[in-house]
């Protein structure tokens, strides 16, 4: 059971900032980017440290919705499909508390690895026999 208990989760009108205050008179504003690529989903964290991915392009990721899962925590649905991560309040509390260093090794390890926290358009596939386009992953948005 968390020790940690929200007495508010408010997402901005640009669904761009998660407002997170908590019981002890902790508040915090996370941007969503920094949530997306902080997901606790296996998808990012993977099974070990040594499989934690870092992504990049994101600075323009929005979420869409915030829903409770039981009493201890939050699902967050973000615009580019990414829905398996689970935010348990100590979770979300240390993404807060942490937010200044957590961030700054996220843009180290970017830098590191050659990415961007912007989306890099790739040049669409050419379609061929009337294959491709939108929705068929050839077209560079999927």
């Amino acid at each position: 059971m968390s020790e940690r208990w929200p007495t508010e989760i408010r997402l901005s009108g640009d669904k761009r900032i998660l407002t997170v205050a908590f019981d002890g008179g902790d508040r915090f504003e996370l941007p969503a980017e920094y949530l997306r690529v902080s997901s606790p989903s296996a998808e990012v964290q993977g099974h070990s440290p040594a499989e934690r991915k870092v992504l990049g392009g994101k600075r323009e990721v929005a979420i869409l919705s915030v829903e409770p899962v039981g009493n201890y925590a939050v699902k967050l649905f973000f615009d580019d499909m990414h829905d398996t991560g689970i935010y348990g309040w100590d979770y979300l509390f240390d993404l807060g508390r942490e937010y200044r260093n957590r961030w700054s090794t996220y843009l180290r390890e970017l830098e590191e690895r050659g990415l961007s926290r912007d989306r890099v358009a790739s040049a669409p596939a050419k379609a061929s026999h009337g294959e491709g386009g939108c929705g068929s992953g050839s077209c560079g948005c999927h």
